[in-house]
């Protein structure tokens, strides 16, 4: 499963881009998302490489996002069991069919902020980061 973040605003952006960040569900900047690792989503990471950042995720990190930053329908916080809950059932299934669970999650700037936003990683902050997206989000939550 990767972590998609946004790191750009959408200021001069193409508007097949655009289209893609809005299937992600990435509205905004600091907006993460989980998806699957299959061909259809790299595809997409791919294509708006230069305003998000990725990688795969780690059951620590996972479990950390969902505990402090996992909202439930009604914009409510989750408690750690049922937060707990809904980990176990990531292993299985993706995100998008559990329905307790909102799909976005709304984090904050990077302490020490980012590298720069208009390179790759690893001289920049966009593109495929590996096992290093587990860092900026342990920064982030």
């Amino acid at each position: 499963m990767y972590a998609v973040i946004r790191v750009r605003g959408s200021a001069g952006m193409k508007k097949d881009i655009e289209n893609t960040l809005k299937k992600l569900r990435l509205d905004r900047v600091n907006h993460c998302v989980l998806v699957p690792k299959n061909p259809s989503f790299e595809g997409m990471l791919k294509k708006a490489k230069n305003y998000i950042t990725w990688g795969e995720i780690n059951p620590e990190t996972l479990e950390k996002l969902i505990i402090k930053r996992g909202r439930t329908a009604g914009n409510k916080r989750l408690n750690k069991k049922d937060a707990l809950r809904i980990v176990k059932i990531l292993e299985k299934k993706p995100v998008s069919e559990i329905k307790t669970l909102k799909s976005v999650f709304r984090l904050n700037p990077p302490s020490k902020g980012y590298k720069p936003v208009r390179k790759l990683y690893p001289k920049g902050a966009l593109g495929n980061r590996g096992e290093k997206i587990n860092d900026l989000l342990k920064r982030m939550i």
